[in-house]
């Protein structure tokens, strides 16, 4: 249903389709009817299977939608109960550290980044480190 909105919101900036550069698209909607076969499959009746409060969601909008929609996907998917990243490699026992090896994989590209740009990722990256108290992860096996 939504891919045709982002095809055409694409089309507008004149980009290829989402299909042309993503590998898949998960539908949701067919995965719950699988799961829950001559139900209610809307967003709130999922909500209210799985126990996720929408009692914030007044009017259809689609960043409170999206939000919702990853708390039913992984309620769904039972597989994990958050979209945190973590790898799979400790870092000395302290903890989750990246998996090493060159980024992107062989075949991927590599674009150089705006110089302004980087320069302020840097001081994002900066603030988050002085927060947490400790560079991230991916900056610390870097180093």
């Amino acid at each position: 249903f939504d891919v045709g909105f982002l095809d055409a919101e694409l089309a507008r900036l004149d980009r290829p389709g989402i299909q042309t550069v993503v590998a898949a698209v998960t539908d949701t909607l067919a995965m719950a009817r699988e799961l829950h076969p001559g139900r209610r499959n809307s967003l709130d009746a999922l909500c209210d299977r799985y126990g996720i409060s929408n009692a914030h969601r007044t009017l259809h909008g689609a960043l409170l939608d999206a939000e919702l929609l990853a708390d039913v996907y992984l309620a769904m998917t039972r597989g994990q109960d958050s979209l945190e990243m973590l790898s799979s490699v400790s870092d000395a026992g302290s903890g989750p550290s990246v998996r090493t090896g060159d980024w992107p994989p062989v075949g991927g590209v590599r674009l150089a980044p705006d110089p302004d740009a980087q320069v302020r990722h840097h001081a994002v990256l900066a603030d988050i480190a002085k927060e947490a108290g400790q560079p991230a992860i991916w900056e610390r096996d870097a180093a």
